[in-house]
């Protein structure tokens, strides 16, 4: 069993800041953790534009909080996006995600993102190797306890 909370997360390696100020993604399950997924909390700024294409990755998002707007840039085609909405990254579609006001979403991605990965040019995680277990509270951690 794997039990961590946010608050232990923030200010660490898995406290990831956008270089731009633009978001901040709490990674709480990554791909040391073994599970299949990671599993992040993502607040994005009110104000900000945001263009993102995870080419090797499918993103699932679920937005909790806030307001804002989602471009899938392949069709041109606009969704609004408000609490309870959820958008799935199926096709590895270049999007843009506009936010209104501040927003908070928590995302799947499979395969997992192992924590070090940085957007390049065009937004787009490169695939890394998943390191041996990420730590406290991983399987392998609460063995040796």
């Amino acid at each position: 069993m794997i039990v961590r909370t946010t608050e232990e997360i923030t200010g660490t390696d898995r406290d990831v800041k956008d270089p731009l100020g633009n978001w901040v993604s709490k990674r709480i399950v990554l791909g040391g953790d073994r599970v299949g997924f990671s599993f992040h909390e993502t607040t994005i700024n009110a104000g900000s534009v945001n263009n993102f294409h995870y080419a090797n990755h499918i993103e699932a998002v679920w937005l909790v909080e806030g307001t804002g707007t989602l471009l899938d840039k392949e069709t041109g085609e606009t969704y609004p996006l408000a609490p309870g909405t959820m958008y799935l990254l199926n096709g590895h579609e270049r999007h843009q995600v506009t936010a209104d006001t501040q927003m908070r979403m928590l995302c799947v991605f499979n395969p997992p993102v192992v924590g070090t990965e940085v957007h390049d040019e065009n937004g787009v995680y490169p695939l890394v190797a998943v390191p041996e277990s990420t730590g406290k509270h991983s399987p392998e951690a609460v063995a040796a306890d």
